[in-house]
């Protein structure tokens, strides 16, 4: 492109985070040229090209971060608090509309990437084409489309149900006709009522030939495993990413194996712990529950198990971490009561459950680009890559909180109004 018509965006901040893991740098600026980020770098190297005309941006004491890149969320959630058995039951058409307005509340609150791990039929196909058609906007989105189910088993009721790795093959390939970016597999049960949570759900024959499947397309693979041994029939099978990763036996004893870590580090299986999702939401409301008026001996009881059950789930975090599995960030909102613009919570999390605050900055940004598999593209700052990029207000890197304070997003160059 010449240079008559160019218009040039130049981004100036206190500090830079590139998304890499590499230590924040100081006075450091970003060239934005069309979609594309031209030059990172200082600002006496960054140069704009003379007679083009340049937009300067300095936001003084902020940081300057990628757009966030959140690996696992699902769209048409509400996050009121209902189950997914309830959600089914409402119109496409109200799901569609829902999953507009969430898709605006992530993006205004910087995350400019989503992975959406399971929707009801077509959806958040027909969300991404109105957004391809300008009707709305939100974050660039990698799709399954119907997540892939037993019958009867988690997501049953938005999902392909197959039996026999034939039927399997066939709804992959059908899925990769739709459209799909990757394929979500549920390898055990979940919150679905006709599903057994701590039990794997497809036979190995089955999530095998999903895999097989799908990556003979050159299509990535995500799985819901709540069990110790769905993860073990994943990893058998070859998957790309594990969400959840909770270690638990089909009694829904907590017990963390060691050999399943190592694994997962050894094929570099990516995890999405989903930290925040699991539980901390109830939590927060029984204990003001508690305070304000009370509990039942039911309550009392579910808030005692869920304690048990976060408290492993940051032990087994720091133990997967320790072995070398790559922590990706993703919360699984909209689902339960997780509302969606409030993927900081997530990254909070990981900050809580032992990282530094860089380490997971990197997990919301290059590493969960890797994950969805879009690192060429999205989920740090470089040369060549979109123009996504979040500044925020303070310094991330040693105040966690400051990742919430939004001060402007940037998605394929283009300054977002937020209003």
């Amino acid at each position: 492109m010449g240079s008559k018509g160019r218009h040039l965006k130049l981004i100036k901040a206190a500090r830079l985070v590139d998304g890499t893991g590499e230590p924040p740098l100081e006075r450091r600026v970003v060239l934005i040229d069309g979609d594309t980020i031209a030059a990172v770098g200082d600002e006496t190297s960054v140069v704009p090209p003379e007679g083009v005309e340049v937009e300067q941006l300095d936001y003084g004491d902020a940081t300057i971060l990628p757009g966030l890149v959140d690996c696992h969320v699902h769209l048409v959630g509400i996050g009121d608090g209902r189950v997914g058995d309830e959600l089914t039951l409402l119109p496409d058409e109200v799901l569609t509309l829902q999953a507009a307005r969430n898709a605006r509340a992530h993006l205004f609150s910087g995350v400019t990437t989503v992975r959406d791990c399971g929707a009801k039929n077509r959806t958040t196909l027909m969300l991404r084409q109105a957004m391809d058609m300008g009707v709305t906007v939100g974050p660039r989105m990698l799709l399954s489309g119907r997540p892939m189910a037993i019958v009867g088993g988690h997501l049953s009721y938005f999902g392909v149900q197959a039996t026999g790795p034939g039927a399997c093959r066939a709804a992959v390939r059908q899925l990769v006709k739709e459209g799909v970016d990757f394929i979500k597999i549920t390898a055990t049960g979940g919150s679905t009522r006709t599903s057994f949570r701590t039990r794997p759900s497809f036979n190995p024959d089955e999530i095998g030939a999903i895999c097989d499947e799908a990556h003979k397309f050159g299509k990535h693979t995500v799985a819901h495993c709540a069990s110790s041994q769905g993860m073990v029939n994943a990893l058998n099978a070859g998957i790309d990413t594990i969400v959840h990763a909770v270690f638990k036996e089909p009694d829904d004893t907590n017990r963390f194996r060691p050999e399943i870590a190592e694994r997962l580090a050894e094929q570099g299986v990516f995890v999405n712990p989903t930290l925040h999702a699991s539980g901390r939401d109830r939590i927060e409301m029984l204990k003001a529950r508690e305070r304000s008026e009370g509990l039942t001996s039911d309550e009392k009881a579910d808030l005692d198990r869920l304690r048990r059950d976060d408290e492993h789930l940051v032990e087994c975090f720091g133990l997967m971490r320790d072995a070398g599995v790559t922590l990706v960030c993703g919360s699984d909102s909209a689902w339960g009561s997780y509302k969606m613009g409030q993927f900081q919570r997530e990254v909070e999390a990981h900050v809580g459950a032992g990282m530094s605050p860089m380490e997971a900055i990197t997990s919301a940004t290059g590493d969960s680009a890797r994950s969805c598999q879009r690192d060429a593209t999205v989920g740090t700052l470089e040369p060549g890559k979109q123009a996504d990029v979040l500044v925020v207000d303070g310094d991330p890197t040693a105040n966690i909180d400051d990742l919430s304070r939004v001060a402007d997003v940037f998605q394929d160059g283009q300054r977002v109004d937020r209003g």
